[in-house]
């Protein structure tokens, strides 16, 4: 098989972006610890199914237990979950609101590099080494994502 329609299966939808409307759509991936996952991804489900907020797309894997050296490395031993809803404004944020509350009370996270809202909050407890990441950040850079989750200018 050619990689393309391996690692970009979307594509063979013509404009498939466009199912979300104009306003577009909110990723949302999650891992959660293997002790935790079946709850811990149920529970999520029920949210969402509570919620009355469908995905149009859902990718469930498992990760392994090697453990990854990055100060800031999104997977853990365990489940991960990726949901793409509608941004249907305010009620969509809130239903990605609550999800974070699952994943954090079971020692999971959000994957940041798909993040268009997390909490900083949420993110300082997920990743403890943002801190010492910091000095390896060149000071005349700064992004949206790093001064929304950090309080850094």
């Amino acid at each position: 098989m050619h990689y393309e329609p391996f690692f970009y299966p979307l594509d063979t939808i013509q404009a498939w972006n466009r199912i979300y409307g104009s306003q577009g759509f909110l990723q949302y991936q999650c891992a959660v610890p293997t002790d935790r996952m079946e709850d811990a991804i149920r529970e999520i489900l029920e949210r969402i199914a509570t919620a009355g907020v469908g995905s149009f797309l859902a990718v469930l894997k498992l990760f392994g237990d090697k453990p990854s050296p990055g100060l800031l490395s999104f997977p853990l031993p365990g489940a991960t979950l990726a949901l793409d809803f509608p941004n249907n404004g305010a009620k969509t944020l809130r239903l990605l609101d609550q999800l974070d509350t699952v994943t954090g009370a079971v020692g999971g996270r959000v994957n940041p590099s798909k993040d268009a809202r997390m909490r900083p909050e949420d993110f300082r407890n997920a990743y403890p080494h943002w801190k010492t990441m910091e000095a390896y950040l060149d000071p005349r850079i700064s992004s949206g994502f790093r001064r929304r989750v950090t309080a850094q200018s």
